[in-house]
């Protein structure tokens, strides 16, 4: 089991002259996990997220960042806000500097780096979020998107452990919205630690490994996503509503189907279920279609377009910020860009081959996802990384 990278204990909070948006919130959050605290409007999720990295201290409990209490010292607070990086809602508040170079590079300076590691960091910073050659640009120009990606990347540049990301989606597209969570994704498949707040059960419900849901201060549900929205009454006490594909489970249930214990999480999880349900032998294709990989990080650029050409028609994914930046600079047509893994294990199943454009820190996440499906349905499709 992972170790405990950050522990709340107690914890309260209330504002002057106003009422108590904290009320006694306990919790841990592991290594590697990515956490969504969900809740409607005032149900404390930014308060709560603002005491994560000591800009709000809290009136009594203590939190703990490995195993150690948080101590509230200019000193302890620098260190601290190093490690624990804060992304907030609204990016116009965030960016200060007349350039994205020098939003960017604010951190990495004020922690004392040389010349060129800050120019190192900015660098690499920039080109995770997909900004490469966006330095001179002053911020007030870019969309929102953009400026959510130029936010992030001033926190990247100071590599922390831990990411929390108030409302990480608010303000954007459907499309900006799936591309964020994405890159969210790909960092936590770095090793990032990621807490997300968000009053958006579907976007929460899929993404999370661990839901924690607040109202009016207090913690009403804290387990893994199909169990902390799984009780009916407890997310309308929220004023929030069941996640799609969890109602549809329940509706199944209450008509008297046989299901799986496992719920849905996805569009695959769910004809899963739908077979299980009507008693039907999943369709799969006598030889199950490939999905091939290509790393857009390696130094193999040279043989997609001889692969495009011999291989006419397959379907293509692009998974993170730089696999579809490829795309776009390619001219590579993109049939799916969100959800893409099972998108392709759903055209395999079919006989169906396809290619997903991804980085290098995602690639075993296509494989890991092909292996879960196939203890699950012992269907195996097979994933080939091109070389």
């Amino acid at each position: 089991m992972s170790s405990i990278i950050l522990e709340a204990r107690e914890i309260r909070y209330r504002y002057p002259r106003g009422m108590e948006a904290v009320r006694g919130i306990s919790f841990h959050i592991r290594k590697g996990e990515k956490i969504a605290l969900v809740g409607p409007n005032g149900a404390g999720k930014s308060t709560l997220m603002l005491m994560l990295n000591g800009m709000i201290r809290p009136d009594s409990g203590i939190i703990l960042f490995d195993n150690e209490p948080v101590s509230y010292d200019k000193d302890s607070l620098r260190k601290l806000r190093k490690r624990v990086g804060f992304v907030l809602q609204n990016p116009d508040r965030q960016i200060i500097a007349p350039t994205v170079y020098q939003d960017v590079a604010f951190g990495p300076v004020n922690l004392g780096y040389s010349e060129s590691e800050v120019k190192s960091a900015v660098r690499e910073a920039l080109r995770y979020v997909g900004l490469e050659g966006f330095e001179r640009r002053p911020p007030h120009l870019l969309s929102g998107g953009e400026k959510k990606r130029v936010a992030i990347a001033g926190v990247l540049a100071m590599d922390p452990d831990l990411l929390v990301f108030d409302e990480p989606t608010s303000g954007l597209d459907p499309s900006g919205s799936e591309d964020i969570m994405e890159l969210l994704d790909e960092l936590n498949h770095q090793g990032k630690t990621i807490i997300i707040s968000t009053h958006d059960i579907e976007l929460a419900y899929p993404w999370a490994d661990r839901a924690i849901l607040l109202l009016e201060g207090r913690i009403l549900q804290e387990a893994i996503p199909d169990v902390a929205f799984g009780r009916p009454e407890y997310v309308r006490q929220a004023h929030l509503s069941m996640p799609i594909l969890l109602d549809i489970y329940f509706e199944l249930e209450k008509r008297g189907y046989s299901l799986p214990e496992r719920k849905p999480r996805t569009v695959l999880d769910m004809l899963q279920v739908i077979d299980v349900a009507f008693k039907k032998t999943p369709c799969c294709h006598a030889s199950p279609g490939t999905i091939s990989v290509f790393d857009v990080d390696s130094s193999l650029h040279d043989s997609l377009p001889g692969w495009l050409a011999s291989h006419p028609g397959v379907s293509i994914g692009a998974m993170g910020t730089r696999a579809k930046q490829h795309a776009a600079d390619n001219h590579i047509v993109l049939d799916f860009t969100y959800g893409v893994i099972d998108k392709c294990i759903l055209r395999a199943i079919i006989g169906e081959s396809s290619l997903i454009l991804t980085s290098t820190g995602m690639v075993r996440r296509v494989e890991h996802r092909a292996l879960e499906f196939a203890t699950v349905s012992g269907i195996s499709v097979p994933v080939r990384l091109m070389d």
